[in-house]
């Protein structure tokens, strides 16, 4: 079923330029402000528009800090004016209370995801509510889906991120139809993106055209272009998911 919740002018394109990812796993991921700043111009030029980040320090150590937080949100907005995201992953910093905090200082993201999955994922939706970031609750399973509902928050987020992680091709479809029927019995009315990583990329973002929903893509999600070949650049990942229809208007 298409999801009623779709937007009927544009689906939204997003993408994700570096994920927690290197130059060892890809000489182009951009890792510098320079870099991040002009891959988001070229991904804006393939299609792109919306962007999901994960900013760094001067160590290249991914950074919850709001100091470096914000000023890499501002230098990759900059330069095209759209809205520009980042992570909370409970990775990054661990322990929560000094998460928290960290998370609650943050006043340049667009918004910020929030992987229900995570230890503290509702005390950190809690802190953003507090502030001027916006939330994409990230939904990996059914459990996470109704976590998210049984919280009372999910009328309250920016977007339902539907983001199933590490299973096949074959399993992603009927796993993201679940969730979807869990949001769909709830009445969930928050936007909605999905997407998958690894083998599940691609067939989730044909699904999410299909929907006629919002999806995302870039590095952190696949280093590989449909046809299995390696993609040069976050921007080529970009103009492949355009040609399949992500980030069209639905009725051109």
């Amino acid at each position: 079923m298409v999801n009623p919740t779709a937007n009927i002018a544009a689906m939204l394109l997003q993408a994700t330029l570096n994920g927690p990812l290197t130059k060892l796993d890809h000489a182009a991921v951009p890792m510098t402000l320079k870099e991040l700043a002009a891959d988001a111009v070229q991904c804006v030029q393939a299609g792109a528009r919306a962007f999901h980040i994960h900013p760094r320090d001067d160590a290249g150590q991914e950074t919850l800090d709001a100091a470096v937080v914000d000023a890499v949100v501002r230098a990759v907005r900059e330069p095209h004016g759209m809205p520009v995201g980042v992570t909370t992953g409970e990775w990054i910093e661990p322990d929560l209370p000094r998460r928290l905090a960290m998370i609650g200082g943050w006043t340049e993201p667009a918004y910020a995801s929030v992987n229900l999955s995570e230890r503290g994922a509702l005390d950190v939706m809690k802190v953003l509510l507090g502030t001027r970031v916006g939330i994409e609750a990230g939904v990996w399973t059914v459990a996470d889906a109704e976590r998210l509902v049984g919280s009372g928050l999910h009328d309250r987020v920016s977007r339902v991120m539907i983001e199933p992680v590490a299973v096949s091709r074959a399993d992603a479809v009927p796993l993201v139809a679940a969730i979807h029927d869990v949001l769909d019995r709830a009445g969930a009315r928050a936007p909605r993106l999905q997407h998958g990583d690894g083998d599940a990329t691609w067939v989730l973002i044909e699904d999410a055209v299909r929907r006629g929903i919002d999806t995302r893509i870039g590095f952190e999600d696949t280093l590989l272009l449909p046809d299995d070949q390696p993609a040069a650049s976050n921007a080529e990942l970009v103009r492949a998911a355009y040609d399949l229809g992500a980030g069209r208007d639905p009725v051109s």
